[in-house]
């Protein structure tokens, strides 16, 4: 990779899952790591967790909604820009509420974006640098019930893909890197957001209470190596999904638009749907 040199790593949404592992393994490995999380409570039980497992890691509170956070972090001199944080609202598309709609961009989408830009002007000034965007299998497909977590994602798809154009005379390296699904509780949680809707009920397209997570889960343990290796500029590959197993099925799936029909399946529940009332939660995949 161009940039082998590169140590300073901020990564957002640290506390929990993909971005946490990846926080503990990079400095591991030796990295400057800077592992920020949401709010303040937690950040003390990323320090402890850091202690235990025998790393060092500088932990903030940066908040990527919030401005005031997002400015201070350009006080710390960011080589590589992890856009890990994110949040999951599920349900149908016209059952969610505007609130949750907003929410849903302005933590996937917008917030990173205003972070990205102040960083990435800093990297243009030094010369190099290194902008991870964690997207999703969600921002190459669809399915049901994920339509506008998945829709966030497409968002930073596109906007990844036009970055990675536009910095790379300023020898800026851009990548995403995107999970399926992983049996990390994220998915689950996003079957549960119309707990706490300010709606009416009644007015719901869909009963969620009956409807789970539609297919079995991998071990995580695939994104976390990956993450953590295109973090490091081991990879260099601009698109990286996890299991690679669905890379081939992803690719078929981006097709069936074109070949779609408006008149297909009408009148029938589509199969994706179906599996929301025949799964459980957390369930793996098998072996």
């Amino acid at each position: 990779m161009a940039n082998a040199a590169l140590k300073k790593v901020l990564i957002t949404g640290a506390g929990t899952g993909f971005g946490y592992e990846a926080a503990m393994r990079l400095a591991e490995k030796g990295f400057d790591v800077i592992a920020t999380v949401e709010i303040y409570g937690q950040v003390q039980t990323l320090k402890r967790q850091a202690a235990e497992r025998g790393v060092s890691l500088e932990v903030e509170k940066l908040d990527v909604t919030n401005d005031g956070d997002r400015r201070k972090a350009l006080n710390w001199g960011v080589e590589i820009l992890v856009n890990n944080a994110g949040v999951g609202e599920g349900g149908s598309t016209v059952d969610i509420p505007v609130p949750n709609i907003r929410h849903q961009f302005e933590v996937n989408v917008t917030g990173p974006l205003l972070l990205t830009q102040g960083i990435a002007k800093q990297m243009v000034e030094r010369g190099a640098g290194r902008i991870v965007w964690v997207s999703s299998r969600e921002g190459l497909n669809v399915n049901p019930f994920t339509g506008i977590y998945s829709a966030s994602k497409h968002a930073v798809e596109a906007i990844a893909e036009t970055m990675a154009y536009e910095l790379q005379e300023h020898n800026i390296e851009v990548a995403t890197v995107n999970p399926g699904p992983f049996l990390t509780g994220f998915n689950d949680r996003m079957f549960q957001t119309w707990e706490s809707w300010e709606d009416d009920p009644s007015q719901r397209l869909f009963d969620y209470s009956k409807l789970a997570f539609p297919r079995a889960q991998f071990d995580p343990e695939a994104v976390y190596a990956t993450l953590t290796s295109v973090a490091a500029g081991e990879v260099n590959s601009f698109r990286n999904l996890e299991p690679k197993s669905m890379i081939e099925e992803t690719k078929q799936l981006q097709q069936v638009p074109w070949e779609r029909k408006v008149t297909d399946g009408l009148g029938t529940r589509q199969q994706a749907i179906q599996h929301s009332y025949e799964m459980r939660p957390e369930t793996p995949v098998a072996g």
